[in-house]
């Protein structure tokens, strides 16, 4: 499969490489990765023509966002395409001796709290622009509006209305004007696609976790509902936090989190299927999403340069039509999912 062939995303007109590099690694997410190694990575990427870049202002707070900007502002403007996201914003924090970094092995000092308004997403983006360098972002996300980040769904809900309210009359100005060109929102679990599209025209939407090699009920209703619509996706973690990248190791990661035995027995036996036909897993897992024809883009993350040699290795490498045969045939893989 050719990593740097492009495909058009959801009701937008911006084509992206179908793969892409995510940001949340180069903020520091479950390691301490230091300027040169970032800046080499982020020149590894480009150097094998890598076209899309995906990043937050949550990635370290503000350290993802500068260090792309870096990379990135002195190339030319037309020859790539980035996005980032709105919801938080960030202030200094003035003790920053006892300052908690919390989800972040390091990143930037500074505190945040979640906005969804017309004015909070204006300042987002433009704070955005500032720590990006850039004059415009081709696409702008919503993110984390989900349970899992605001624990109840009174304030899930609260959010949504604000949200509906003026964010997204917000989100909608900037693609009017020209300084966006897609409106997109980030999701990290089941339930909540329908929510966007119930309220709001969504362009796309960056599937963080309910699509992998190992979760794929959104095939059930959410994904054909939102082809029904036009509305495209790209897919944020295809290694699902890192276990599809790894193996079944000692302290895999599954869902930002530490594998259970069952999850680990599962990736074993998808591994022997690999081993037959031979397949490396990351491979497998980087190719499978783009087997659904509203998938766009994969964005596996990177802290080192020779990560994104070795994804764009096994992004090329080619897999047999027998190997997918028998992950359904073993039911390792539900029997309609598709496949490249």
């Amino acid at each position: 499969m050719d990593p740097l062939a492009r495909r058009k995303l959801g009701r937008t007109n911006v084509e992206v490489t179908q793969l892409g590099l995510g940001g949340a690694g180069l903020g520091d997410l479950f390691d301490m990765v230091d300027d040169a190694d970032a800046s080499a990575t982020l020149r590894a990427a480009w150097d094998a023509g890598i076209r899309y870049y995906d990043t937050s202002p949550w990635y370290g707070r503000g350290q993802s966002e500068h260090r792309f900007g870096r990379a990135l502002y002195r190339r030319p403007r037309a020859d790539y395409v980035i996005s980032t996201k709105v919801g938080r914003l960030f202030r200094a924090c003035h003790d920053a001796e006892h300052f908690e970094h919390g989800f972040w092995r390091g990143g930037l000092k500074f505190e945040h709290r979640f906005d969804y308004s017309y004015d909070g997403v204006m300042r987002s983006f433009e704070d955005s622009l500032q720590r990006l360098g850039l004059p415009r972002i081709d696409l702008l996300l919503i993110h984390d509006l989900d349970i899992s980040h605001h624990a109840t769904e009174a304030k899930v809900t609260a959010y949504l209305t604000e949200l509906h309210n003026g964010g997204f009359r917000a989100l909608m100005d900037l693609k009017r004007s020209g300084l966006i060109r897609g409106i997109g929102a980030g999701i990290n679990e089941t339930g909540m696609m329908p929510r966007f599209l119930e309220l709001m025209d969504i362009d796309f939407f960056l599937v963080a976790l309910p699509y992998t090699l190992l979760d794929t009920d959104v095939l059930d209703a959410e994904f054909p509902q939102c082809a029904a619509r036009g509305v495209g996706f790209i897919i944020g973690a295809p290694f699902a936090s890192g276990i599809l990248a790894t193996g079944a190791v000692q302290g895999a990661r599954y869902r930002y989190a530490e594998a259970t035995p069952e999850v680990m027995a599962k990736v074993k036996r998808i591994e022997a299927v690999c081993a037959r036909h031979n397949v490396p897993l990351a491979a497998a897992a980087l190719q499978f999403p783009l087997g659904h024809s509203s998938v766009a883009a994969v964005i596996p993350g990177a802290l080192l340069p020779e990560h994104v040699t070795r994804n764009v290795a096994a992004f090329r490498h080619a897999i047999p039509a027998e190997f997918w045969a028998e992950l359904k045939h073993e039911g390792l893989l539900r029997a309609d999912a598709p496949v490249p």
